[in-house]
């Protein structure tokens, strides 16, 4: 009887370049922290210093669960930063560094750079404030930190730039930006936490301070891979899954 070899299964590319970003993270010191997909639009929005009348907030970006008032699927893993701060103001706990990575949904037309549903990248970094040196959680220090992430997750050789924005939840605020090909992608945002951000959660902005970031993984594994179409991560297609 011939012996035939059964292929094995191999690990999704998304799956794959989780695993390293949390080993990356973690090697710099962050924590793993989880947040639910089902969220209350407390920890999605207000607790984040998202206005009540910001266009996030509304049903063609939304999904709002009709048997659940004050529910919502995540629109950004930034409600693992909230909580985080959160149970850190709960704890008495001034100092910390923590990072997840997990699914999030927009409603929103597909087409090859979106979908309803990708993974998002979010962290955060806090610290006490001391007199007269300041903290360590500050600009500088996220700076080196998504660089040596980027570095490890798209080559020694790429080219990262930080541009200035704006986002509720972070005072000052900067977008990461990568080349590739030739052109300079969006990759993520971040930023120091805002003020109002560390009050939602219970905790003295005059006395800590901290950065915040989050961005998509699915856009690092297209540009890493060459994937042209992120819909493609999801269509249960086997032939994605070559790493």
């Amino acid at each position: 009887m011939e012996n035939t070899e059964i292929a094995k299964g191999t690990i999704h590319p998304l799956t794959l370049l989780a695993e390293e970003a949390y080993s990356v993270f973690t090697n710099l010191g962050f924590e793993v922290a989880m947040a639910p997909e089902l969220e209350t639009t407390w920890y999605n929005f207000d607790a984040l210093n998202v206005p009540k009348d910001h266009p996030a907030r509304d049903m063609q970006d939304t999904f709002y669960i009709k048997e659940k008032p004050g529910f919502a699927l995540r629109t950004h893993a930034t409600n693992s930063t909230a909580r985080s701060l959160k149970n850190m103001a709960e704890s008495g706990q001034t100092e910390g560094a923590y990072i997840s990575i997990g699914k999030v949904f927009r409603n929103e037309s597909t087409d090859a750079t979106h979908e309803m549903q990708f993974y998002q990248i979010d962290g955060c970094m806090l610290a006490p404030i001391e007199a007269g040196v300041g903290s360590t959680a500050n600009l500088a220090n996220m700076k080196a930190v998504l660089i040596e992430f980027y570095k490890k997750a798209l080559g020694e050789n790429i080219e990262i730039e930080f541009r200035p924005s704006f986002f509720p939840f972070t005072e000052p605020s900067v977008e990461v930006h990568a080349k590739f090909n030739g052109k300079w992608l969006e990759m993520m945002g971040g930023g120091m936490i805002h003020p109002n951000v560390l009050k939602n959660a219970g905790l003295d902005p005059e006395k800590v301070q901290g950065f915040a970031f989050g961005g998509g993984l699915d856009r690092i594994a297209m540009i890493r891979w060459n994937i042209p179409d992120v819909r493609l991560f999801y269509q249960g297609d086997l032939r994605l899954n070559q790493f």
